[in-house]
């Protein structure tokens, strides 16, 4: 029988090796086992971290072309685990683990843990990225109560004007909707929020400050998009509201007012339809254009109907009523003015830059910029800036060039590496995020798994207020991130950085390690960066044994 030979890169891709015995990459000839492993029409195959290959049946005798798999998150560490259970699936025929026999190879000066060495997985029921972003983050987190109380605040406001008990709001209904709008819009502010993130770091970043109070503050300013919510449901409620008001008072009003009010509420549903977590998570840009385009029309909407309303005369049904005096003194201009300077403000400071990027593996780019950046400070780029936004975070040394690490595991991110641009759009005014708060405590340790160092490589780089400990599990660090990124993390006494690669040392539990690491280096607090399932499992962990702990939620 022919024997097959084949090789696996670090991109994944397979290739059969065929060379003649003289040539000096030829195969050593089999043991006497594999021989009758041979005779058994079995084939090699790439298999484990120990030998290149692993023997398995095979009814063809051959296989002419390797097959693949979707590509995973970048930050994910069951990669080998997925692998297993996917080559399952490839034949009909079965095996033991325990009757498969590495072929031997030469000895590497680092010793590379086999599966059997590695520690013992608790096997835990396979769960879709999906279920544990929108299922798996409990029923009373702090997003869903800051959701709550603002929908029970507007519902109870609602109510008291339904029953004549608050006439101000039952004569300002379409106001309290747009305030409910100008709410929301500022919860997504990045220039404001940046301004709040300082404030707390400023005020909080104190060691006499207690510390429930600084965990309550990081809980609370990373789980606002819940206010930001609730007051988008709101803001819908109250609509409708005003509209069942002017539709039983039609004499004083006009059917235009009537069409643009219910234009209004068409678009902000179809905005809220749109940011539900289901279709948020599956149609990720369908939800981003709809929720901008749908948000810009209705605004503009608004100014129309604001117009409408005031210069509208019931007794000459005409628009001819409209003076400045009374533009000024209404609440509902004001409300909307700020809105738009909100919305506008970030659209001012958008540029398109030259950018150098590079691939170290066609796993990840890194994206160079020019100027100095905080520590902890998040950006956003894009190819084009009405379509997609992509927000990474930044490694700078706070000086005069700053850089991001970008995971190939979306379209653009995987065109970043397979054509590399030269210049990207981008906001000038960077946001902060949950990395930002390390600064408000005194000793952090901070957990990134793949790609996710980038949000922490800074607090290395330059000048911190806390004193972080930095642990990072990834696989093939150098392959995969480059010498640059490499070297980043190196230099460092193995207590303050601690690097975990999983390729030679094999898959470590995280949440263990970040629990040791957090009682060695004394951290008040532990804040990760994962995929959904090793967040959950890093912040649960730390939780249980009293360390509080920070992990990106679905709407961070």
């Amino acid at each position: 029988m022919k024997k097959i030979g084949r090789f696996s890169s670090c991109r994944g891709v397979s290739f059969e090796i065929q060379p003649p015995a003289s040539s000096p990459f030829s195969f050593v000839a089999p043991s006497q086992d594999e021989s009758e492993v041979q005779d058994e029409r079995k084939v090699w195959l790439p298999w484990n971290n120990k030998s290149s290959f692993k023997v398995f049946p095979t009814d063809s005798g051959s296989l002419r072309r390797s097959l693949s798999r979707p590509s995973s998150h970048f930050c994910d560490l069951d990669i080998e685990d997925d692998y297993d259970d996917w080559v399952e699936g490839i034949e009909d025929g079965s095996f033991e683990g325990d009757e498969r026999k590495d072929v031997e190879q030469p000895s590497q000066q680092v010793r590379v843990l086999s599966k059997r060495e590695q520690p013992a997985k608790v096997e835990r029921p396979k769960q879709s990225r999906l279920s544990i972003i929108l299922l798996d983050q409990g029923l009373f987190t702090v997003y869903k109560r800051l959701f709550v109380v603002c929908l029970s605040i507007n519902l109870c406001c609602l109510i008291l004007a339904a029953t004549g008990s608050f006439p101000y709001a039952r004569n300002r209904a379409t106001l309290f909707s747009i305030a409910n709008i100008l709410t929301l819009v500022l919860c997504r502010s990045e220039a404001l929020l940046r301004v709040i993130f300082w404030l707390a770091v400023k005020v909080l970043g104190r060691s006499w400050v207690p510390l429930p109070l600084k965990t309550a503050t990081t809980s609370f300013l990373q789980c606002l998009g819940g206010v930001h919510s609730g007051c988008g449901v709101s803001s819908v409620i109250w609509l409708v509201y005003s509209l069942v008001l002017t539709l039983k008072d039609k004499e004083n009003t006009s059917s235009g007012i009537i069409a643009v009010a219910s234009t209004i509420l068409a678009l902000l549903c179809l905005s809220s339809l749109a940011a539900f977590p289901l279709v948020r998570h599956l149609h990720h840009n369908v939800f981003e254009r709809t929720h901008r385009f749908a948000g810009w029309t209705s605004l503009v909407l608004v100014w129309v109907f604001i117009f409408l309303t005031l210069s509208y005369d019931p007794i000459s049904k005409s628009y001819d009523n409209l003076r400045i005096s009374v533009l000024m003194k209404a609440q509902e201009f004001w409300f909307t003015l700020a809105i738009t300077v909100v919305i506008i403000l970030p659209w001012v400071t958008v540029r398109r830059v030259p950018v150098k990027v590079t691939a170290p593996s066609g796993h990840a780019s890194i994206i160079k910029f020019e100027g100095g950046v905080k520590a902890g400070i998040l950006g956003r780029i894009s190819p084009s800036p009405l379509s997609e936004w992509h927000a990474f975070g930044i490694i700078s040394d706070g000086k005069n060039d700053h850089m991001m690490l970008a995971g190939a595991v979306g379209d653009f991110t995987k065109s970043l590496v397979a054509n590399p641009p030269s210049h990207l759009w981008v906001r000038q005014v960077h946001f902060a995020g949950l990395p930002y708060l390390t600064n408000m405590y005194d000793r952090v340790l901070l957990v990134a798994t793949g790609s996710g160092i980038c949000v922490f490589l800074s607090f290395l780089l330059q000048p911190c207020s806390a004193d972080v400990c930095l642990l990072w599990v990834a696989k093939g660090i150098e392959q995969n991130f480059g010498t640059e990124i490499k070297k980043a993390v190196s230099g460092f006494p193995t207590d303050k950085v601690i690097v975990h690669d999983t390729a030679i040392s094999g898959r470590p539990n995280v949440s263990q390690m970040s629990i040791d690491a957090a009682k060695k280096w004394g951290a008040q607090v532990v804040i990760v960066t994962s995929n959904p399932e090793g967040s959950r499992d890093v912040v649960d962990a730390c939780k249980g044994v009293g360390i509080p702990a920070f992990g990106p939620i679905w709407d961070s």
